[in-house]
């Protein structure tokens, strides 16, 4: 049976509104674990998918190493970009312009209970979404994430950076997919704490601006075949 899913494009929003909210979406879910546990009842749990973008902000992962970070606070500031320690998994990246945010809010319970696949499907929805742009995206081995030619050595270059949470099988953050991105900004970290391996966009692979709208209405399609849900 189909899941449902609220889906809402929230724009640009400053990455500490956007984690406040997938934090209320998220406890109210365990909230309602908890009362169904407490009463022998089916949780009402709720998916959510939202997608946005950002302001420019360095995150860190809870598994992150600061210096991974090539500037210090003050040069921060003076190029405004933000910087915050989050609790999803992975290292240190980058958020902003032209870069589109995918944040589902999923009870993995009516799904699956196994991270490692539910990391794998949003690989998926990735690679589905550069292959309508005739984009061949793959994974690296070892390396959660999306990426162009990663067994060339020289060559490999990252297109899409994934880091999730769960709590009692509830996840939140997830995937951020560089589409007319400022690549420079990831010149000022060690994306992923990866060394000697490129970022790229789909601006930068296809060497033309991309529409943007039709990208979230891409991403939004290839979850519905990759998760098998319907949007409310």
């Amino acid at each position: 049976m189909q899941e449902a899913v609220k889906f809402k494009n929230l724009g640009f929003i400053g990455y500490e509104d956007a984690w406040k909210y997938q934090e209320e979406l998220l406890q109210e879910n365990v909230a309602k674990k908890t009362a169904a546990r407490n009463t022998n009842s089916i949780a009402n749990t709720k998916h959510n998918l939202i997608i946005c973008q950002h302001t420019p902000v360095y995150t860190l992962g809870k598994s992150g190493n600061i210096n991974n970070v090539l500037l210090s606070e003050q040069q921060l500031a003076e190029q405004n970009i933000e910087f915050f320690n989050t609790n999803r998994g992975g290292d240190i990246t980058y958020h902003g312009p032209g870069q589109i945010v995918a944040y589902p809010i999923f009870d993995l319970e009516k799904f699956y209970t196994d991270i490692g696949k539910y990391l794998r499907n949003l690989e998926e929805v990735v690679m589905l979404t550069l292959a309508d742009y005739s984009i061949i995206g793959e994974r690296s081995i070892g390396e959660t994430g999306v990426w162009i030619d990663p067994q060339i050595k020289g060559s490999e270059r990252k297109i899409c950076a994934i880091g999730v949470r769960c709590s009692r099988w509830i996840t939140m953050h997830g995937f951020a997919l560089n589409v007319n991105t400022n690549l420079n900004y990831f010149n000022n970290i060690v994306p992923c704490g990866i060394v000697n391996k490129k970022v790229t966009s789909i601006e930068q692979e296809l060497q033309k601006q991309i529409n943007e709208d039709e990208v979230i209405e891409k991403i939004k399609n290839n979850f519905k075949k990759v998760f098998d849900i319907y949007y409310e």
